[in-house]
């Protein structure tokens, strides 16, 4: 027996009501340990096998979020406690730390492997009250607290990502509408020498010939670079031998719209004597429509995703909706494309004859992007992602795969852990699959499993049709 530690330990508020035969028991199975200042003295992730008390010195509590160490909490009162705190748990003694020990000054620590941890707490009921109050009111909201952190970093990626999008088709936007000033005062130029000299029939012509050419464009092929540059240069040389100026700078219009020679040497025969100013006159009215085309499209695609991002956040929603499963995911499929489309193809194998389901958009989309984010980053965002949606039962079963390696039996009982992952530091808080499984199982009372094997790995989320009576539905249904 360590001389001096049984008094050392009645000291402490932890222990002060336990009898002299309790606290031989703690000197005879305990051991003390002297850590430097700074020492980590267990990770967070580790096994959870010990249960420690601190006699003297100061230590502090660190979670890992983001890839940056947080600190929970320190403490330099002897008798703090921290370790294998929910070895009373039957079967939870093979739990992980969910944080990590470390030491601020020099301290000494009591330790207890956690079966004797276990131990204690069944059979001296008083101390197991204490703890209980202690540990239990303190983990949930410190879980609480660190969850809420998690999704605001998740919506910052997701923002980030959102942006990224909308910038793209903003910035083709302003590049077409300045390109297309250029090109109304090419035309209105073109217009003013050509009025005058040409007659009504031959400017009837040319209209004809201008909106033929505009059809063959909106459905023109792509051409290599090799095809275009020699369809450039053959009508740039008939432009040439037919009197028009600048030919070389027109040239690239038409054939980008796909316009031969046989459809030129139309239009120069109709413009007669005025045929410079009227196949320029033609090809700037061209390059308008596609411009005009362009700036639509931009436009389009914005529209796609404000009003995903309105589905895919719920903003004029109750909590609970009749809702088809199927909008939220395609909405998310929108706002996740720029992770999408290095590489991933994307399988959906759809029941549209599924009966909507009672549930919360917002918190179910959660899902979706959690769930297919981790799909996208386990393939490193080459591969197959297959989404698939049937009834089972009462419930709607939405069931996303992918072609990664899979995961190993081992890591699979543990990923709907709070905070556990496979990522690298600085590459995530987490799965996200804590945070899914609270929303899918406690908040809609539905359930979410997984089956992998290399090449396969499917996660499956189960949810009600209907939720249990009392739950408050938009509309009142």
């Amino acid at each position: 027996m360590t001389p001096g530690l049984k008094d050392e330990l009645r000291g402490l508020f932890l222990f002060e009501s336990l009898t002299d035969e309790q606290l031989d028991w703690l000197v005879d199975h305990g051991t003390v340990e002297e850590y430097d200042a700074g020492t980590v003295v267990y990770n967070q992730g580790d096994a959870a096998d010990c249960f420690y008390v601190m006699l003297e010195g100061s230590v502090e509590l660190l979670k890992l979020l983001d890839g940056t160490e947080v600190q929970l909490t320190s403490s330099d009162v002897p008798g703090s406690y921290a370790g294998a705190t929910r070895a009373f748990v039957p079967g939870s003694q093979d739990e992980a730390y969910a944080s990590s020990l470390r030491t601020i000054t020099a301290s000494r620590l009591f330790r207890l492997k956690a079966e004797d941890f276990a131990y204690v707490l069944k059979t001296w009921f008083p101390m197991a009250v204490h703890l209980l109050d202690g540990v239990f009111l303190g983990l949930t909201s410190t879980e609480a607290l660190v969850g809420q952190r998690e999704k605001l970093i998740a919506l910052g990626a997701l923002s980030a990502g959102l942006a990224h999008e909308l910038n793209n088709p903003a910035s083709a936007e302003v590049r077409a509408a300045e390109a297309l000033t250029v090109r109304l005062k090419e035309a209105r130029k073109a217009v003013v020498s050509l009025v005058p000299v040409v007659p009504p029939e031959t400017f009837r012509g040319l209209l004809a010939l201008l909106a033929e050419a505009v059809e063959h464009s909106q459905s023109a092929p792509t051409l290599s670079a090799l095809d275009a540059g020699d369809l450039e240069d053959t009508l740039a040389a008939r432009m040439e031998a037919g009197g028009v100026d600048d030919a070389w700078e027109l040239a690239p219009v038409f054939a980008a719209a796909g316009l031969d020679e046989a459809w030129l040497d139309r239009a120069l025969a109709t413009a007669g004597d005025a045929a410079s100013d009227a196949v320029r006159w033609l090809a700037a009215s061209v390059d308008i429509e596609n411009l005009v085309g362009e700036i639509r499209a931009s436009a389009g695609r914005i529209s796609e995703l404000v009003g995903a991002m309105k589905d895919y956040s719920h903003l004029d929603r109750a909590s609970f909706d009749r809702i088809d499963v199927h909008d939220g995911i395609e909405s998310t499929l929108v706002i996740l494309k720029h992770k999408l489309k290095r590489g991933v193809e994307v399988v959906r194998e759809y029941d549209r004859d599924l009966p909507k389901i009672c549930a919360q958009g917002g918190e179910l989309n959660q899902v979706w992007t959690n769930v297919i984010v981790n799909a996208v980053q386990a393939m490193d965002y080459k591969g197959t992602l297959t989404i698939r949606s049937a009834r089972e039962g009462d419930c709607v079963l939405v069931e996303i795969g992918d072609t990664g390696p899979g995961i190993p039996p081992a890591m699979q009982r543990r990923i709907f852990d709070p905070f556990f992952t496979t990522k690298d530091v600085g590459e995530g808080t987490g799965l996200g699959l804590d945070i899914s499984y609270r929303i899918v199982v406690r908040r809609h009372h539905g359930d979410i499993r997984v089956e992998s094997e290399p090449g396969n790995t499917r996660f499956q989320i189960l949810l009600p049709i209907d939720q249990p009576a009392g739950t408050p539905v938009a509309g009142g249904s």
